[in-house]
């Protein structure tokens, strides 16, 4: 008895983690499984009929719009993420290595967006789109908003990468002879290279899943969750499910890859 207890004692952590992380991974599985799903007998009916490749090899879903959707989904991800990437690597920089007046106020400030409700900051976007009438409605309001709400979390992300940052590093550097630009390049970038990748790949998933804020702000734009919001009233196609699959996968490459350069920089630098 007293055994199973020290065995439930080491390993209760453990297992509830691993519960926990299972039941993240639930609508993920499920979106996987319903993309080798045949849906051809019925669209309105979200269930596992039979297994298929054709929704792979095949996406007849596309002629529906869905690619229009999804390729301005794409761009807009892609556009927004350099733009909030670039400023917010910048103001990380600045926040973290310079002292300047309202600093204080300004590292405050960056975490509004990322507390306030999307409904709030949607709505109060699409009240400055409509009362100023400078910019319509469409493609460049939605990347407006979408570069707004990801650069809190930028600079986020590149402000902990920079604060665990050990200076030593740069002062060797420098003692070494190297120039400010120099150190910058071959040092202080290439550490804090992971923690911007990061960003990026958080921002274009923000960007590319991003739902109430576009809803309030597009105009006459359909993006690919607006698209799967419309397609959920007549039966969502099972093609949307291969896109989903395809995004995460591509998501987890991204983020081993990254994990992989980070740990052979710590092993050079080991050395």
């Amino acid at each position: 008895m007293t055994r199973a207890r020290r065995w439930i004692g080491e390993h209760l952590v453990l297992g509830l983690g691993m519960l926990v992380l299972a039941y993240t991974f639930v609508p993920i599985a499920i979106v996987v499984l319903m993309s080798f799903n045949d849906s051809s007998q019925s669209r309105n009916v979200y269930k596992f009929q039979q297994f298929t490749w054709d929704n792979w090899l095949h996406p007849g879903g596309w002629a529906d719009g869905m690619a229009d959707s999804v390729w301005l989904s794409i761009r807009i991800a892609l556009l927004a993420t350099l733009a909030a990437t670039f400023l917010g690597t910048l103001a990380a920089f600045a926040l973290v290595r310079h002292r300047f007046a309202g600093r204080s106020a300004a590292n405050l400030i960056i975490f509004l967006p990322m507390a306030s409700p999307e409904i709030v900051m949607g709505s109060s976007l699409l009240a400055l789109f409509v009362s100023t009438s400078i910019i319509p409605l469409g493609f460049w309001t939605i990347l407006i908003a979408h570069i707004m709400f990801c650069l809190s979390f930028v600079i986020v992300t590149v402000k902990a990468r920079l604060s665990g940052l050990n200076d030593n590093l740069e002062q060797a550097a420098m003692d070494l002879y190297a120039t400010e630009a120099q150190t910058f390049w071959r040092v202080t970038f290439p550490l804090v290279l992971p923690g911007i990748i990061g960003a990026a790949l958080l921002s274009f998933s923000l960007s590319f899943d991003d739902f109430i804020i576009t809803n309030l702000n597009s105009g006459q734009e359909v993006t690919f969750p607006m698209f799967v919001y419309g397609a959920n009233q007549r039966g969502v196609p099972m093609e949307v499910n291969v896109i989903g699959t395809a995004m995460f996968v591509i998501s987890i490459a991204f983020v081993l890859g990254n994990e992989i350069v980070r740990r052979r920089q710590e092993k050079a630098l080991a050395r």
